[in-house]
This record gives C-alpha cells, sequence and structure tokens, in this order.
C-alpha cells in the first residue's frame, strides 16, 4: 500500500456521495470512504509490482512440450468505469531448452496483471509477452474469459454475457494444431 494516498481516495469518496445527493455523515456511512480507500489499495496493488518479477526464476526441465494453467480466477477493475470485471484466465506455454517456470508463477501474473485499472485485452496480451520476454518458449497462448459489470449492472444491462480474448505468441500463432490442442485441454472439465 505505499504509494497510495488513502486520505485523498478517502476524501474523493466522500466528494462522490455528497455529488449523487447522500449525506457523507449519516451513520451507514460514516466508515464507506475509509473501507473503499483500503479496498482501492488492495485493488490496485498490482501498480506497485512488475508480472515479469514472476519469471525470474526458472528451473531446467527435460520437458519441451505444452504446459497449461487453467482456470485461474482473476478480478480486476474496468479502467472506463472503475467497475469491476472478473474471469478465469488459461495460461499455456511451449517450454524452448527445458527451461519451466513455477506453475504458481503464471497465476501470479495473471493476479498481478489484473490488479490496476485494466482492460481485458491488455490482460491477455501483457501475460503472453511477459512470458515471452522472460522465458523465451517456442510459443504462449493465452485465453482470458471475464463478465464486466459495465455491461451487467448499466448501459446495455446484459449480465451473464462473458468477454473472451485470445493472444498467441511464437509459434502458436501458426501452429492450428497446437492451438486447437490447448483449447480443447481448456474446454475439458
Amino acid at each position: 500500500m505505499k504509494n497510495v494516498d488513502l486520505e485523498k481516495i478517502e476524501e474523493a469518496v466522500k466528494m462522490i456521495l455528497e455529488a449523487v445527493g447522500e449525506n457523507p455523515s449519516r451513520e451507514g456511512l460514516l466508515d464507506t470512504p475509509k473501507r473503499v480507500a483500503k479496498m482501492y489499495a488492495e485493488m490496485f496493488e498490482g501498480l506497485q509490482q512488475d508480472p515479469k518479477e514472476y519469471f525470474q526464476t526458472v528451473f531446467n526441465e527435460e520437458h519441451e512440450e505444452l504446459v497449461l494453467v487453467k482456470d485461474i480466477p482473476f478480478y480486476s477493475m474496468c479502467e472506463h468505469h472503475l467497475v469491476p470485471f472478473y474471469g478465469k484466465a488459461h495460461v499455456a506455454y511451449i517450454p524452448r531448452n527445458g527451461v519451466v517456470t513455477g506453475l504458481s508463477k503464471l497465476a501470479r501474473a495473471v493476479e498481478t496483471t489484473a490488479k490496476r485499472p485494466q482492460l481485458q485485452e491488455r490482460i491477455t496480451s501483457t501475460v503472453a509477452d511477459d512470458i515471452m520476454e522472460m522465458l523465451n518458449p517456442h510459443g504462449v497462448y493465452v485465453v482470458v474469459e471475464a463478465e464486466h459489470m459495465c455491461m451487467t449492472m448499466r448501459g446495455i444491462k446484459k449480465p451473464g454475457s462473458k468477454t473472451v480474448t485470445a493472444v498467441a505468441r511464437g509459434i502458436l500463432e501458426t501452429n492450428d494444431i497446437k492451438r486447437s490442442e490447448i483449447l480443447s485441454f481448456i474446454q475439458m472439465s
């Protein structure tokens, strides 16, 4: 929570409450600015971290076949409306020269990337690009599926609709068979 001005967030929340016609001094709202400030500090803690750091620890393993971690839950905040979006990420890569990373590092990279004002498309490409840069695999494929509250609770109001983004890097940009294999594994229960 370093570099987060909690007092400034609290003041802004009070101003928003007043602007919508609420009384920030009423009993139920007295501690709301403080709670919102702490929540924002937690939700945006990815601004204080670099997801690439998770790929600095690698292992040498005689493995140059698909590695897939699927159904990684994440929560993020839409940078256009500052309302949440959430879903699952699926991260696959094909190691080169036996260089692999810990499975939890893939999930941590997704989480850190998501914990900032964000776009789903950017989460997808950032995770893929960071893996390519840090691990130099043969290829990376990242699929993110999410429900956006900006489409559910406002605007078009279509709850349950999901947005899917996918990014392929390296050999997975052109290898349709491998991409199909990854998609079939993602769809498995």
